[in-house]
């Protein structure tokens, strides 16, 4: 009895190379979103560190926040995308925006991202 041996063919191994190559095309256009993303939640997380920071002013707070954002090349948040909220003993900033990115032809990938952060008197405990 002869066996055939079975495995993949050079149009099986296309098809499956063309579908891994479009799925890391997807992804280098998501990634740059996310690690925006992941900037933007580091720089709330560290002005919730920052000691009386909920007695400074939003004006003050969107300066130190929009430093924070620069040293990791962020482009997409304007200053039109921050809200500030008066909370118990300090501020609630929102982080509001939507990045829109070419994909193929007519087509675009969008992230719209929304985060919170709460900014009290004594900055954050769990440092």
């Amino acid at each position: 009895m002869k066996r055939k041996q079975g495995g993949l063919s050079l149009v099986g191994f296309l098809v499956v190379l063309a579908v891994l190559g479009f799925a890391a095309y997807i992804g280098m256009k998501l990634f740059p979103m996310y690690q925006e993303y992941y900037a933007v939640r580091t720089a709330l997380k560290g002005l919730a560190g920052e000691p009386g920071v909920g007695d400074m002013s939003p004006a003050r707070i969107q300066d130190l926040f929009f430093r924070r954002l620069y040293i990791n090349y962020s482009e997409n948040v304007k200053p039109q995308n921050l809200k500030f909220e008066r909370a118990d003993g300090g501020w609630v900033m929102h982080v509001t925006y939507e990045v829109r990115r070419p994909l193929i032809y007519n087509l675009d990938v969008v992230g719209n991202f929304d985060t919170s952060q709460t900014l009290t008197r004594r900055g954050s405990d769990d440092e």
